[in-house]
């Protein structure tokens, strides 16, 4: 059955490729011809990071006026341990939220079709879903733990410790700097502000909460952002399959893209070469097709991409520190709600964004696709300047929430499991909390400093991705 649109359509033909606009670009995006304007860029890293740092603040300021709760080391790291179901799935959703859930998702859609976005989401929704488990037995066996190597020292003494301190800073290292190179790549993308600037600026605001309220902030700041995210990604899901397109009319757009031959290609992208464009069929998946879960490189990748970010889950402190923080009987039920709300995020956006980029054709390079800029093509093309505006929002949302929480973690490994154990046993309070914030300081800015030498090697977001996995 055709789902085309014919000549008696009433849909204006310009919402169907190929499309004159792109006759002569060899890449969608330009450093000349931005979406937005550099001011865009700087309103959304320095405006949202001052709004949400005051927000936010101020709400931790009433949650402890109204609680009568003093700002202690233990508060500070722990949130009280007394966090309820729905706020640790949120908070779940968004550390988990990285900006490859946004970018890739959408990148390996564009790749391997609808098995891209499926294995992405399913195999990396696995890991919170069995990390359910560890939680239990955190609160079981160590109620009274702040970093999960706390209880390996407790356990297999101080080699093991020292092995899996550095695993685990290691590890929220490569966090940090994904969520800065993504996020900065896109910043410049999107409005030709300097991605130099963007990774050094994006944390400021990361800081000044987190400093101020430690994991409470966190927590409160991730709901905030969680709904963001949701917000924009139902919007993106109505515009792309019933505003502009139908479920119908993607599909036999995508059928349509497969079956292309180089000839009819090399008529639609001026510098068509196999594989820098999403054009004919996909190699390694079933009949060549985009519709397809029958894909080996998409079996290939969600392997690689389950028992990879098993390790990242099972070493990044982040993750045990919202165990900890949480009450009892709500850890296991915060972690299930959320691994299955998470799923939506990266399978719906790549369905939309990925899937809508391959069927209409747009002139995405794989090297843009690479550095994750799939679904800001497609929300450009569809939504204009507002698409663009929306996908900034929503990637800046992801980037700070988990950013903050990287910042704890890495804060609680330095005051707990190297100033305390190593540096100074007999610390108190007052001298806990003050390395755990200065830890914080120190490692947003110098995580900024991290992603701009990566920039300057020019490594992008895919390679650091493929490099964690």
């Amino acid at each position: 059955m055709n789902f085309l649109p014919t000549s008696s359509d009433s849909c204006e033909e310009s919402l169907y490729p190929p499309f004159a606009k792109y006759a002569n670009r060899t890449t969608f995006f330009t450093a000349l011809d931005p979406p937005l304007p550099a001011s865009a860029g700087y309103v959304v890293v320095i405006g949202f990071g001052v709004m949400f740092s005051c927000m936010v603040t101020m709400l931790v300021m009433m949650a402890q006026r109204c609680q009568y709760r003093a700002l202690t080391s233990e508060y500070f790291n722990t949130a009280g341990r007394m966090v309820k179901t729905g706020l640790t799935a949120s908070v779940i959703v968004s550390q988990w939220t990285w900006a490859a859930t946004i970018l890739q998702s959408s990148n390996v859609a564009w790749q391997y079709g609808v098995s891209g976005s499926f294995w992405y989401a399913a195999g990396a929704t696995v890991q919170i879903l069995l990390f359910g488990v560890l939680a239990i037995r955190v609160k079981q066996i160590a109620p009274n733990a702040h970093t999960f190597t706390e209880i390996v020292r407790s356990r297999w003494g101080r080699l093991a410790h020292i092995t899996f301190l550095c695993f685990a800073i290691l590890c929220n290292i490569i966090v940090t700097s994904m969520l800065l190179l993504g996020g900065s790549t896109m910043v410049e993308a999107l409005t030709g502000m300097s991605k130099n600037w963007a990774a050094f600026l994006i944390p400021l605001g990361v800081i000044v909460y987190t400093v101020a309220g430690g994991l409470r902030a966190t927590f409160l700041a991730s709901y905030v952002h969680s709904s963001f995210i949701y917000l924009i990604l139902v919007m993106i899901i109505v515009v792309v399959y019933i505003k502009n397109y139908s479920s119908d009319i993607i599909h036999g757009l995508i059928q349509n893209t497969s079956k292309f031959t180089s000839e009819q290609c090399k008529s639609i992208f001026i510098e068509y070469q196999q594989g820098k464009y999403a054009c004919g069929p996909v190699e390694g998946n079933y009949e060549g097709s985009y519709l397809t879960l029958l894909s080996g490189n998409g079996f290939l990748f969600g392997l690689i991409n389950m028992i990879g970010n098993l390790g990242t889950v099972i070493v990044d402190q982040s993750y045990w520190q919202s165990a900890i923080a949480a009450r009892p009987n709500a850890a296991a039920k915060g972690f299930y709600l959320g691994g299955i709300c998470w799923f939506s995020i990266p399978f719906s956006l790549a369905t939309a964004l990925g899937l809508s980029a391959v069927s209409l054709l747009l002139p995405i390079t794989k090297t843009e696709a690479q550095a994750g800029l799939v679904p800001a093509a497609a929300a450009v093309h569809l939504l204009g300047t507002g698409g663009s505006a929306a996908i900034l929002i929503m990637l800046f949302m992801a980037i700070v929430s988990s950013g903050s929480s990287e910042c704890v973690a890495v804060s609680s490994l330095v005051a707990y499991d190297i100033y305390r154990e190593y540096v100074n046993p007999n610390a108190t309070g007052k001298d806990i909390l003050r390395v755990t914030r200065f830890t914080i300081v120190f490692f947003g800015m110098g995580m900024g400093v991290v992603v701009i030498t990566l920039h300057t090697l020019g490594l992008h977001m895919g390679w650091l991705c493929k490099f964690s996995l």
